[in-house]
């Protein structure tokens, strides 16, 4: 968790009916708590439904007492609904010291909801059943949770409390305090202009403060936000994901709570965990007019100054209207790259982070690995060199990593793409493209775009391939993408090659085969981390080396969870 001095912001919040439920008169309570303002160690008992959760003795996420039987967490927190292994702690204070006050449970249970997302980070929680009923105390207490009615307009005063960090890659030091910070709802609709149009949905909340330092980070996870009405605290959100900590313009990102009553309580059939209705007093200000969405910014030529567009976004291309095949202006295809000894291209490529570019094996052969070799276009004739090339050395056709000498600005011409990494193959008929550099035409790139859909691979076709119908490829197509488009979100499905192990057996109609991305997921963590889809967001995640490695191991995809490198 983050602090630095900030501005405060004031909301009157009224007091208005509650909802009648199972738990509704004893949740909430927090007999010890006297805190009005945070960003600083939470006194003992101040926070009594803070769940730790430990995977093999680590603290890995927050978590929520909702009832004396279930704990509400995330859903990213979680690559398998396996309990072996896990601890959850209450009446928790200090990671690292004794906690006189604590009451351990195994789990017996982990739900994920049905519907998230790793891609969009939508849905994002999780219902954990405890092994046994906890004793509530004044320092174990379940708290209330947000109604389907319940509204938080800009402004509102919210608290998060946690173990994660205290700052971008600064680890919580000894004796792990919890650790608490006040800080102001910011409405939907101005957060997705800040963050990109389409990243936050109806399901998720954001809060923090413009100015930058105050935030969750990484090891909140699953944490709860709450707000207080009258002596009732509620708990409005679950720590979700965000741009880093506490950076400026990039509040953290929450899953709305109210969205999911009618879920939760078909979970939890018998004592149920009460809901309460928090009402905001006042009009919403919420409003996105004095932040421009990287989505909205109107087109314009190459020949003018590229508009700066935000960091550790991937897959928007704002210049992209795409309607047939032939080729593409520039800037329809803000992450395609040349790939260029002595200046003369050798195969295409995509930009997946603002340091790193992928493009097929192929390309290199043993001599052709010497970086100093190569130079990376992109857009109007922007150079960069090429410091590093790693291959994926796999079973098949492969891919070739490469580390930028320096990192790109983005611009309305120059974006990274997505990563389509997870193993659940794209529906027969998915609309996609396949892109290529050619040249340079009048001064601006000549690239060539086909569009393709995706097709059946046949029965006897291995699931590791993504079959298209054919299109037209050359030798220096090899290294480009296949494209699809998830809501305004564009994704890379596979790596194009051009050998005869792209070509998949004879068809009615013909058909192409190329490996999925899903088969270099493992790759591309250890040598790049995987690009965030939608937000290039962090996951507030704690991972350590030896937890990181064991994920690594499991059958799950590692697309349900962004990682960031370590």
């Amino acid at each position: 968790m983050a602090f630095r001095s900030c501005v405060l912001f004031v909301t009157v919040l009224s007091l208005l009916d509650t909802e009648s439920n199972a738990q509704s008169n004893v949740c909430g309570q927090a007999p010890l708590n006297t805190r009005i303002v945070g960003g600083q160690n939470a006194p003992v008992g101040s926070w009594p439904w803070q769940a730790s959760l430990h995977w093999n003795g680590q603290h890995v996420c927050g978590g929520s007492l909702i009832n004396n039987m279930w704990v509400l967490s995330a859903a990213h927190c979680f690559l398998s609904t396996g309990t072996n292994g896990w601890n959850i702690y209450l009446g928790l204070q200090e990671q690292f010291a004794s906690n006189p006050n604590e009451q351990t449970r195994t789990l017996s249970l982990i739900i994920t909801h049905p519907q998230y997302s790793g891609f969009t980070h939508d849905n994002d929680l999780a219902l954990l059943k405890l092994s046994s009923n906890v004793n509530f105390t004044n320092y174990i207490q379940p708290v209330c949770l947000a109604a389907s009615s319940s509204t938080f307009y800009t402004g509102t005063e919210t608290w998060i409390t946690g173990w994660g960090n205290v700052g971008w890659d600064v680890n919580l030091p000894s004796p792990g305090i919890l650790q608490e910070v006040q800080v102001p709802v910011v409405g939907n609709k101005k957060c997705n202009c800040l963050y990109g149009q389409g990243i936050i949905t109806a399901n998720m909340m954001c809060a923090g403060l413009l100015a930058g330092g105050k935030d969750s980070c990484q090891g909140d996870s699953g944490g709860p936000l709450v707000v207080k009405q009258g002596s009732v605290w509620i708990q409005a959100g679950i720590v979700s994901f965000g741009y880093k900590c506490a950076k400026p313009n990039y509040p953290g990102v929450y899953t709305r709570v109210s969205q999911y009553q009618a879920w939760i309580n078909s979970v939890i059939t018998t004592n149920q965990p009460g809901f309460v209705t928090f009402t905001s007093s006042g009009t919403n200000s919420d409003s996105c007019s004095s932040f421009p969405s990287i989505t909205s910014i109107p087109t314009t030529t190459p020949t003018t100054t590229p508009t700066t567009a935000k960091p550790g976004v991937c897959g928007l291309a704002p210049l992209n209207n795409v309607g047939s095949s032939g080729s593409g202006a520039a800037g329809t295809w803000p992450w395609a790259v040349s790939l260029q000894m002595n200046g003369v291209h050798i195969c295409g490529g995509t930009l997946i982070t603002e340091k790193f570019v992928m493009s097929a094996a192929q390309c290199f052969n043993s001599s052709q690995l010497n970086s100093s070799q190569w130079t990376v276009v992109l857009a109007m004739n922007v150079s960069v060199e090429v410091s590093n090339i790693t291959l994926s050395n796999l079973p098949g056709p492969n891919i070739a990593v490469l580390r930028l000498a320096t990192s790109v600005n983005l611009t309305n011409y120059i974006q990274p793409v997505c990563l389509e990494l997870d193993n659940t193959a794209l529906k027969t008929g998915t609309q996609c493209w396949v892109t290529g550099w050619r040249g340079i035409q009048g001064g601006v790139p000549d690239i060539q775009q086909q569009n393709t859909t995706v097709a059946d691979c046949g029965g006897s076709a291995s699931s590791s391939n993504i079959c298209i119908r054919t299109v037209t490829l050359q030798q220096g197509d090899a290294g480009d993408p296949l494209l699809c488009k998830q809501g305004s979100t564009w994704f890379q499905a596979a790596v194009i090659t051009t050998n005869t192990s792209s070509t998949s057996r004879a068809t009615s109609p013909p058909v192409q085969a190329f490996t999925k991305m899903s088969q270099f997921t493992t790759f591309l963590q250890n040598t790049v981390g995987i690009p965030s889809p939608n937000s290039a967001a962090a996951i507030r995640f704690n991972i350590i080396i030896p937890f990181l490695l064991l994920l690594l191991s499991l059958p799950t995809p590692l697309s349900s969870i962004y990682l960031l490198p370590i």
